[in-house]
């Protein structure tokens, strides 16, 4: 037998050259990281990007999974005696697990079943008869036959054959999808609520108290938030389709003949199994797939809001006060250097005393230099935001005020992470100083916290959390190699999601640093403890050394590659620094010369000299807040605001306006235009300028438009 190959199969499924799918599974299993492979073996995969190498890997292991499967199949099959030629063809023929789990459904081991006891009691030839619908032979008398001490009269014996003729249709492979087919065709998700836990009670689920829709229309969201109605004990869903029509499908699929005098017996078997085995178990087959796919959709949401909040733009380098606003207990503030690293704090109550806050916080911006002072946006945020801005003015300084996310700061304040980073500050000051680090590297400081706890998620405590988990830390990973990593400034956190680095290792690395001081050359990762050459080679082109000896330590040129550029600067007769950094003179390289490196490679490595380093992430531009409006209160319907995304799904955006409640615009108001995902149109973090449709003060919702906003 020839060994299994999934690559043909995963190249016609993913639309993927054959070529290219195959170099991808070689360089996976001989162990390379997916942004290694992605970013410097370009020539081998002809080029594949992130998500599809991604796909790749993700299909071949599902395609492992089930050859495995398969093969336990065919052997739980072959021991029974059972494994005819037709069989043998159908299993291996077999492309999904659902189509292999219904080819084996016959032979798997079962509980006591109705149909069981009858074939126990010798009623399967009788069984066979109502099957074959012959059109001579009488039921009644045939029946006689079987009749005996466990079965006392002809209707009996009749009966027990019914049941194992329904129980054998229930479980045949083409009756099986026939069935799926038509329930996903013409079937209505339905929810009802539970009268004992809604009789004259509103809850979050009243739009589902009496609501159905087609099976093939359901938005991922809406059938999510049903089954949360479901879990809770407030709805009951199921799936709605006319039994009767689905019986007479099967009845005809199953050869029924109304001129056979068999006719009735399997009519009746029909319509009791197709509502007492087949239709239950279709149902529940259907929802399972409608809850995969709200499950793969939601977290693909989750992903994509998870990418846009990881890449925002940075505020940078620069000194920064990072200010935890409250009420009774104060607003902590922390001033942080251009690194991130602590520096002081203070604690003033702006809104409760008058202790002379303004001059506290003048007197700690200019203390250290800040620029920027990051508020972030919870309990008090807008009114804090609007201290800031007023005493930054009234003392003449030329520095930005800006609302920053606080989603998962109390995480990691009290995380062990930030106990080993701060441990002698109290958590208010660490998220002080995390709010601060999130304006000038929102991803350095963002992957300290785990994912689902950033608030961008949909129906996130509903999903899958293996799926999720897994999901979430490749966008983590992607994030963090496209933009690259200092290697002498970032956190053991930022460090673990570089290709091939892990915490252990993450921490080693710091542990050296701050033991022999900082790293000058990429080479000198090999003399951390558990970095041998082939980490090194993964990890080292998106790791950065900014004032290395060697300008390309400061790019993402691979160090593999350093003998090319180093010639290429020969060829040019121009110094190395000279090459690095100066797109006119890159201009200037022969690609011809270098052909044997690939067109792909040279691209990228040329591309690369003219801009080393560059950060992908967009330029830092301050969102604004309407001075004028901080509460609910405040808005009329027709309001022009400025705002931001905080969160995205399936239905529309949450936009931040600065009234302690986000605003929806629904995915149709999102455009002047059809819109059939909103991740085409906004992204997490984007600022929006949107008008105020609806304020629904009893329930706290806001609808926002950004259509006709000028």
């Amino acid at each position: 037998m020839t060994a299994f190959d999934p690559v043909p199969a995963v190249a016609r499924d993913l639309r993927l050259p054959t070529k290219g799918v195959r170099s991808v599974v070689t360089l996976l299993g001989d162990g390379n990281t997916v942004p290694f492979v992605a970013r410097y073996r370009k020539e081998a995969t002809g080029g594949l990007d992130e998500v599809a190498i991604a796909a790749i890997e993700t299909a071949v292991k599902a395609a492992t999974v089930l050859e495995a499967r398969r093969t336990a199949i065919l052997d739980a099959v072959r021991e029974q005696g059972a494994l005819s030629r037709e069989l043998e063809r159908a299993i291996r023929a077999a492309a999904d697990r659902r189509s292999l789990e219904d080819l084996y459904l016959p032979f798997k081991k079962k509980r006591k079943t109705r149909a069981s006891v009858a074939r126990a009691r010798g009623l399967a030839p009788l069984a066979e008869r109502i099957l074959a619908q012959p059109r001579e032979g009488s039921p009644g008398r045939e029946a006689r036959r079987f009749v005996g001490a466990e079965v006392p009269d002809t209707d009996a014996a009749l009966a027990g054959a019914r049941d194992i003729v329904a129980e054998t249709l229930s479980e045949t492979a083409s009756i099986r999808r026939l069935a799926r087919e038509l329930t996903n065709r013409h079937g209505q998700i339905r929810s009802r609520a539970i009268k004992k836990a809604t009789d004259g009670k509103r809850t979050a689920y009243e739009a589902w108290y009496d609501f159905s829709e087609p099976l093939g229309r359901v938005p991922s969201h809406r059938y999510l938030a049903m089954c949360r109605g479901e879990g809770e004990g407030v709805l009951r869903v199921g799936v709605d389709i006319d039994r009767d029509r689905l019986a007479a499908q099967v009845g005809r699929a199953a050869g029924f003949d109304r001129s056979s005098p068999w006719a009735a017996e399997l009519k009746a078997a029909v319509v009791d199994g197709t509502k007492r085995l087949l239709g239950p178990s279709v149902d529940n087959e259907v929802r399972g797939e409608v809850r995969k796919r709200a499950e793969a959709e939601a977290i693909e949401v989750f992903a994509a809001n998870l990418e846009a909040l990881l890449l925002a733009a940075p505020y940078g380098r620069h000194p920064v006060v990072g200010i935890d606003p409250g009420f009774r207990s104060g607003c902590k503030c922390a001033a942080v250097s251009e690194t991130g690293r602590y520096l002081a704090h203070r604690t003033i109550h702006p809104h409760t005393r008058k202790d002379g806050a303004a001059q506290v916080l003048v007197g700690l911006i200019r203390e250290h230099g800040a620029t920027a002072v990051a508020v972030g946006n919870g309990t008090a945020g807008r009114e804090t935001l609007a201290f800031a801005r007023r005493a930054i003015t009234d003392a003449g300084l030329d520095v930005i005020v800006v609302s920053v996310s606080e989603a998962g700061a109390s995480v990691y304040s009290a995380s062990e992470l930030a106990r080993a980073e701060l441990g002698h500050l109290d958590l208010t000051v660490r998220g002080a100083v995390s709010i601060g680090r999130r304006l000038q590297d929102p991803l350095a400081e963002l992957v300290k916290v785990d994912p689902r706890s950033l608030g961008v998620g949909q129906y996130q405590h509903d999903l899958s959390e293996g799926l999720l988990r897994a999901r979430l830390a490749r966008v983590v990973e992607h994030c963090v190699n496209r933009v690259g990593v200092q290697l002498n400034t970032a956190s053991a956190a930022l460090l673990q999601h570089v290709a091939g680095i892990g915490p252990k290792t993450a921490a080693h690395i710091v542990a050296r640093r701050d033991a022999a001081g900082p790293f000058t050359a990429r080479g000198q990762l090999l003399e951390v403890k558990g970095v041998g050459p082939r980490l090194f080679e993964q990890a080292a082109g998106f790791l950065r050394i900014r004032g290395a000896a060697n300008p390309l330590d400061d790019s993402a040129v691979h160090p593999e590659r350093y003998g090319l550029v180093e010639a290429m600067a020969r060829d040019l007769g121009v110094p190395l620094r000279r090459l690095v950094g100066h797109p006119e003179v890159a201009a200037g390289i022969d690609r011809r010369r270098y052909a044997d490196v690939g067109a792909l490679t040279l691209a990228d490595i040329i591309d690369e000299l003219g801009r080393p380093g560059r950060d992908p992430r967009e330029a830092f531009e301050a969102p604004s807040f309407r001075d004028d409006v901080h509460a609910l209160e405040d808005l009329e319907v027709g309001m022009v605001l400025e705002g931001v995304v905080t969160n995205v799904a399936a239905f529309g955006a949450f936009v931040d306006i600065g009234v302690h409640q986000d605003g929806l615009v629904h995915v149709s108001k999102l455009a002047d235009r059809y819109v059939r995902d909103p991740h085409a149109v906004v992204s997490v973090g984007q600022r929006l300028r949107v008008r105020v449709m609806v304020v629904d003060l009893e329930r706290r919702r806001i609808s926002l438009s950004v259509r006709d906003v000028p």
